[in-house]
């Protein structure tokens, strides 16, 4: 009995704890959309992830004309 009462009070201890280290002067994220419109927003969430998708299937085709 005494372990779950010792786990019971750690859980609750942990939890404060985790809630006290939430930063408050941090920006929270904008609930608005991705604005097509700002060059900005256009180059980071289309651009860069397909640049990256991009290179990641020429870097898999050299690794499989390597391994021939």
């Amino acid at each position: 009995m005494t372990l779950k009462k010792t786990l019971l009070a750690g859980l609750f201890f942990l939890g404060t704890i985790l809630y006290a280290q939430k930063p408050t002067e941090v920006p929270k994220p904008s609930e608005e959309p991705i604005d097509l419109s700002n060059p900005a927003d256009v180059i980071i969430y289309i651009v860069l992830p397909l640049c990256a998708i991009v290179l990641f299937f020429i870097w898999r085709g050299k690794l499989k004309n390597q391994k021939k």
